[in-house]
């Protein structure tokens, strides 16, 4: 009998002891918000993360971010965002463009220096990967590392992590990343800083957006003026409303993965709890699905523009021009489908890579 309790207490330790520690003290900033923990995780057991496409996200707790910044590094608004992530001493991870990684290494390395996790983005930022033939794709994804590897002088430096542009997968492209131990991120909610919307309107975005789920995978962008002034609004608010920033990092064999359980890594996890009526068993008991959350976030939804259509994705992430009321995806992340998004008509490219391209490399 003894035994048995003590087995069962050992298992309700591992499976729901709170995996929270103290924000590290910030030097100069003692009101900062911090990075509550890191977590490390191991690629190749949950390849594919983020609600946004996927049935598993990371394995967050109740009001815990993590916060990924993509298409960069672009200094004019890298080099702010840094900044201003130091001053609150988080960490977050960037997922990088082999392009950008060329052009500006040096700013590669800062992020690096400054203790962030680097993923990957492809090399060119292709807008069609769920078309493109697989040699393409492999092509762009090994491109990507490579580039990100020379910039940074130790491919080592390089997480197995990836997000796919676009957010625009096909099972060929992510069979293709599990096969190389690489982990495809998605996300859990973005704040829509890629339209032509306020910085304002980005905040609102982002938080709305993570009060409707209660914890996830904030997806922002560090080549844009708008992230950059509302990066600390949004941090702003985390602190205010009691949030926790994670940073994730790959596991490796002189850093073991964080133990985790399998129900941790879906948003609304069932949480193992012993019986009220018998401490010697174990049932399942629901978390709270959020529902006066999502209902007010439904109701915020504003009407879609009618000409946006389904599956256009061309004027997506490098569109400087996208009309604000193009896209207001919050429909979708209530859903883990991701076909619920819509997205706006053609306009021109935003000439950041064209530029990037013409510098000469460090």
């Amino acid at each position: 009998m003894r035994s048995l309790v003590l087995r069962s207490a050992a298992i309700l330790l591992v499976l729901s002891a709170a995996p929270f520690a103290h924000a590290a003290e910030c030097p100069g900033h003692p009101d900062a918000l911090g990075t509550s923990r890191t977590l490390v995780v191991d690629p190749t057991e949950h390849p594919r993360i983020g609600t946004m496409q996927y049935p598993e996200t990371l394995p967050l707790a109740d009001h815990e971010v993590v916060l990924t910044f993509d298409d960069g590094p672009l200094p004019k608004h890298t080099k702010p965002i840094l900044d201003i992530l130091a001053a609150q001493c988080i960490k977050a991870t960037f997922f990088v463009v082999g392009q950008m990684a060329n052009a500006y290494p040096q700013e590669l390395r800062s992020i690096r220096d400054a203790g962030h996790t680097i993923g990957t983005h492809t090399q060119n930022h292709p807008l069609r990967m769920n078309r493109m033939s697989i040699e393409e794709n492999k092509a762009e994804i090994d491109q990507g590392i490579a580039s990100a590897a020379a910039a940074l002088g130790d491919p080592t430096q390089v997480a197995p992590f990836l997000r796919i542009p676009g957010l625009l997968r096909s099972s060929e492209v992510e069979d293709y990343l599990t096969s190389k131990g690489i982990q495809t991120w998605s996300a859990d909610f973005p704040a829509d800083d890629w339209h032509r919307i306020s910085p304002a309107r980005v905040t609102q975005l982002a938080i709305s957006r993570l009060e409707a789920k209660g914890r996830g995978i904030l997806l922002l962008h560090d080549i844009q003026a708008r992230t950059e002034k509302a990066l600390p609004n949004i941090l702003r608010e985390l602190k205010a409303r009691g949030y926790r920033i994670v940073h994730v990092v790959p596991a490796t064999k002189d850093l073991p993965k964080t133990p985790t359980a399998p129900w941790q890594w879906h948003l609304h996890p069932v949480e193992p709890v012993l019986s009220a009526a018998d401490g010697m068993r174990f049932r399942f008991a629901p978390q709270p699905l959020r529902a006066a959350g999502k209902t007010a976030a439904m109701a915020a939804v504003p009407a879609m523009v009618q000409s946006s259509r389904k599956g256009d994705i061309s004027a997506l992430w490098w569109n400087v021009h996208a009309d604000a009321g193009a896209q207001d995806a919050t429909v979708a992340l209530l859903s883990s489908s991701s076909a619920a998004f819509q997205f706006g008509e053609d306009t021109p490219k935003s000439p950041y890579l064209k530029a990037a391209s013409a510098l000469p490399r460090e």
